[in-house]
């Protein structure tokens, strides 16, 4: 089984935007084979054995190698998570296709995003959402994410700089939440902004300690029920909380 692993390297870097062409197209598609052959491999901890058409498509449409430093481009399309910058990463395929697949996002979906970094999963989800919000604390990683996304075509995507433990309020509620960072509980105003019958996957666990990938299921009443998927790695969720 892969896991996420979180690199703490500080980099100072451009990212890379190649000509347009099909150099990274074969490299891509064997990336969404392995990517399906670890879901099928996963499928006793997350209860699906394939991915979604949408999630496949998203994933074969989205070019990774725009969302790392040009420096990686060539093993953007490794099953690997990668440097960033800031002590940041890009997930790992496997992981940002994971969290996608469990959030069962459908066309016309408002989903909110913690943690853009690079923007590589506010891309995925916009290639199957109807909009996105996405909020990147480290403000260098989030104007450089929200200037990329939009140079790349992405118009229902909107970034903001903040802290996402308080989400998006004015733009909610949403009818998925995905948290990029790891976190010792479900924030409060996130579960708030979800809406009855939505999901939320976050990463729950210190960064010391053993993390879980969480599914939280919002029910019509307002409660909610919380489901263990897989052990991973993340970088801690950082803010005034």
């Amino acid at each position: 089984m892969k896991r996420h692993f979180a690199l703490g390297a500080f980099l100072c870097f451009c990212f890379a935007f190649p000509s347009q062409g099909g150099e990274f197209d074969a490299a891509r598609h064997k990336m969404v084979e392995e990517v399906s052959a670890d879901t099928a491999a996963t499928s006793s901890y997350s209860g699906s054995s394939a991915l979604s058409p949408r999630v496949i498509a998203a994933m074969e449409r989205v070019e990774r190698h725009r969302f790392v430093p040009a420096d990686l481009a060539t093993v953007a399309y490794l099953n690997r998570p990668l440097p960033i910058g800031y002590g940041q990463t890009i997930s790992q395929p496997f992981i940002v296709a994971l969290m996608t697949n469990l959030m069962k996002v459908k066309a016309g979906d408002r989903v909110l995003e913690i943690g853009t970094g690079s923007g590589y999963q506010a891309a995925i989800l916009a290639e199957i959402a109807g909009s996105v919000y996405s909020i990147e604390i480290i403000a260098p990683l989030g104007n450089e994410a929200g200037d990329r996304l939009s140079s790349l075509g992405y118009r229902n995507v909107q970034t903001r700089v903040g802290d996402g433990y308080y989400g998006w309020p004015e733009a909610a509620p949403f009818d998925a939440i995905i948290v990029t960072a790891a976190t010792s509980h479900v924030p409060p105003p996130l579960l708030k902004q979800l809406k009855p019958g939505g999901r939320m996957v976050i990463p729950l666990g210190t960064q010391f300690m053993t993390q879980f990938l969480m599914l939280v299921e919002k029910k019509m009443d307002g409660s909610a029920t919380t489901r263990q998927i897989l052990p991973v790695r993340f970088v801690p969720l950082t803010g005034g909380h």
